[in-house]
């Protein structure tokens, strides 16, 4: 079997691109990456096949062995229509995102932070423990404050980023905008409490 060592470039170029930008912040730049990235790897399963050969079709008189595999062009348009399918989902999150946040960046998980800073807390603790076993507790007060003051300050974040009012419906879909009042124009509609930070 031979393979076009172009096209195996070009799909491992392409590949590694997508997944670049797969793992940015920006949904923008993740839709870049998905379809860069399909793109690439329907380059993969092509240069899988080979030479080219006779079409697919065993009429009398033709050698099996010199005909196309038919497979990887069929694995192919399944995989066009399964990217599509990906780009119009994410093409779509990207969409909300901006008209929730008017940005397509990724922010941060607040719960993700919690749990990553307490393993890290944790493990800071078990090794000042062991650290200053004979020690004894008051060896190791002002680490402990420290550690209670990043705490604090962690708590603090993830009050002032907590941005949902509750209601799992406005949160996700978006609230519905104020109705104005046709006979009251000069009291102002009500607005969402900006975010303090």
């Amino acid at each position: 079997m031979t393979v076009s060592l172009t096209l195996l470039v070009c799909a491992v170029v392409l590949t590694s691109a997508g997944g670049i930008l797969i793992h940015t912040r920006s949904l923008t730049r993740v839709l870049v990456g998905i379809i860069v990235c399909g793109n690439g790897v329907n380059l993969f399963v092509l240069a899988s096949t080979g030479a080219a050969g006779f079409p697919p079709l065993l009429y009398p008189g033709v050698e099996a062995a010199k005909v196309t595999d038919p497979l990887p062009q069929a694995i192919i348009l399944t995989a066009v229509v399964i990217t599509l399918a990906t780009t119009a989902f994410v093409l779509a999150m990207a969409y909300r995102s901006s008209q929730l946040t008017g940005s397509d960046f990724v922010p941060d998980d607040v719960a993700d932070r919690r749990v990553v800073l307490r393993a890290e807390i944790s493990a800071e603790r078990a090794e000042l423990r062991e650290l200053h076993r004979e020690d004894g507790p008051s060896a190791w007060r002002e680490e402990r404050r420290d550690q209670r003051r990043r705490l604090r300050a962690e708590r603090a974040y993830q009050a002032r980023a907590r941005d949902a009012d509750g209601d799992l419906w406005n949160d996700v879909l978006g609230a519905d905008p104020p109705e104005s009042s046709a006979a009251d124009p000069a009291e102002p509609p009500e607005t969402r409490p900006e975010e303090t930070r």
